[in-house]
């Protein structure tokens, strides 16, 4: 199982978590990145990605993220933080150049923004070119757009979309990453909150593992068809196929377009699930922005910066969020619906810390059963009778409420080392979640799983502990892990 880790992974989890917050830099355009959110880049070991990703299981194969086939990416789980991630692995051909590779990735990688899937890492090893970002998990605007189950994206939502891309774009612009390769409605992904985030997969450049284009050439720029390169320019045609997509709800070869739009037919162009819902100006405004990003020659289309003030004044129902537009589930409230939780489950999910108190104060210590205890002869020594007498003292505290006293004891119990008690992590973690300490509640709960790997309540404090710091998909994922332990368990018994 994916939460499974060791005590040295704890370590190294910790060190990550805490070098996050210290380097990552700020999206300088369309807001700012979650420092706690997002780690520094850094080079995996293959065997780690292959452990995150069941051994590259065919199961684990995602095939819409940000990436048409013949690539490859795969849904994964890093062993040592559980952070859930896209691993691209490229085909043996691309990328023959290690160092090039490695140069790449490493600049991709050093991007932070909040309007971007970002690059968190990558394996250079051997003849293995890979790829590790952020997962999203809601798919890209070419399902929701053109492939739509529930409902079709709604007016607002769409033109967030565009302008959420063009913010994308301007930061990467200002960051001396002005092209990308192959912009499209595949490329456009949706986070926890449902926001849509730019892959940053097409901002590397372009290797042994595919044109810069699709194959399709009603849709690639005409410049690239002349020389083969792309241009930033080119970039900002593909943004005007993009935003053609989204008027119409369809895959429109934009020749057909342009001639529509010239005819003065361009409302013949909306989707028509959108009618009534936008005004006349706002799509006479976004057809003129789509005409001009699709300009014959670069030097007339404009550039993200415009295209980032164009849109804002476009924006519509801006204080609504982009998961109440999209209809997606939100929340911790979310997973309570779709899982059959025990009370301490329900409790974390719902961020419940008195309901949570209440319930490891009622279990005791039942579940330190069968762990292993150092007793030895020293059982009956000075030093083990005051480690016996710090737990005591914190079991009364934590009784009493009295958190910090908790802290203090339990902490003289575990720096000790004498006896192991997963109970013991469980309970400071929740007394750290009281005082707001929330990185080391997180660190409780896991050293608690390393004490007992197949404990469900050391699983559900980590989901507590994800929810306090905002980690919502992570939670949900580790509060899904703690409901199956939960099921094995009763079923063994």
């Amino acid at each position: 199982m994916g939460g499974h880790c060791s005590k040295y992974a704890i370590c190294w989890w910790h060190s990550q978590f805490r070098n996050s917050v210290l380097e990552s830099s700020d999206l300088e355009n369309g807001g700012r990145v979650d420092r706690d959110a997002v780690p520094v880049f850094r080079e995996y070991g293959l065997e780690e990605l292959r452990a995150a990703t069941g051994g590259f299981s065919s199961e684990n194969i995602v095939s819409e993220h940000g990436e048409k086939a013949p690539n490859v990416v795969y849904h994964g789980r890093l062993p040592a933080s559980d952070r859930v991630v896209a691993v691209k692995r490229f085909n043996k051909s691309a990328w023959p150049d290690a160092r090039q590779f490695l140069e790449e990735a490493r600049t991709v990688g050093q991007l932070r923004g909040e309007r971007l899937a970002n690059l968190i890492g990558c394996c250079n090893e051997g003849d293995e070119r890979i790829l590790v970002a952020e997962f999203m998990p809601h798919e890209t605007l070419a399902k929701h757009l053109f492939h739509w189950d529930a409902q079709p994206m709604k007016w607002a939502m769409r033109i967030r979309v565009a302008l959420h891309l063009a913010q994308a774009l301007e930061y990467c612009s200002s960051r001396g990453r002005a092209l990308y390769h192959d912009l499209n409605a595949y490329r456009v992904l949706f986070d926890q909150e449902g926001n849509p985030r730019l892959s940053c997969f097409g901002l590397m450049k372009n290797s042994r593992d595919g044109k810069s284009y699709s194959t399709n050439l009603a849709f690639t720029p005409p410049e690239y068809l002349r020389t083969g390169r792309v241009i930033p320019e080119s970039v900002v045609y593909s943004f005007g196929t993009l935003l053609l997509d989204l008027l119409t709800g369809k895959h429109i070869p934009p020749s057909h377009a342009l001639d529509l739009i010239r005819g003065k037919n361009f409302l013949v162009l909306m989707d028509s699930c959108l009618e009534g819902h936008f005004s006349n100006d706002d799509g006479t405004e976004l057809v003129r922005l789509a005409s001009r990003c699709l300009q014959y020659e670069p030097r007339e289309r404009p550039n993200a910066k415009s295209l980032v003030i164009a849109l804002s004044s476009l924006q519509k129902e801006v204080e609504v969020p982009s998961y109440a537009l999209m209809g997606i589930p939100h929340g911790p409230s979310s997973i309570a619906q779709t899982l059959t939780l025990t009370p301490l489950g329900e409790a974390c999910s719902r961020l419940d810390l008195t309901a949570i108190h209440e319930i490891l104060e009622k279990v005791g210590y039942k579940d330190d059963e069968g762990v292993a205890n150092e007793l030895s002869f020293q059982m009956w020594t000075n030093q083990m009778q005051e480690t016996l007498n710090s737990k005591k003292h914190g079991d009364n505290a934590f009784r009493n409420k009295d958190f910090a006293t908790a802290i203090d004891c339990y902490t003289q119990f575990i720096d000790n080392g004498t006896m192991i008690s997963p109970t013991v992590f469980a309970r400071r973690c929740l007394c750290y979640l009281m005082t707001d300490m929330l990185q080391e509640a997180l660190g409780d709960a896991m050293q608690a799983q390393v004490v007992a790997p197949e404990w469900p309540t050391a699983f559900y404090l980590q989901a507590a502990a994800l929810f306090s710091l905002g980690m919502d998909n992570d939670a949900q994922e580790t509060l899904k892990d703690g409901t199956t332990l939960e099921a094995r368990r009763n079923n063994r018994y």
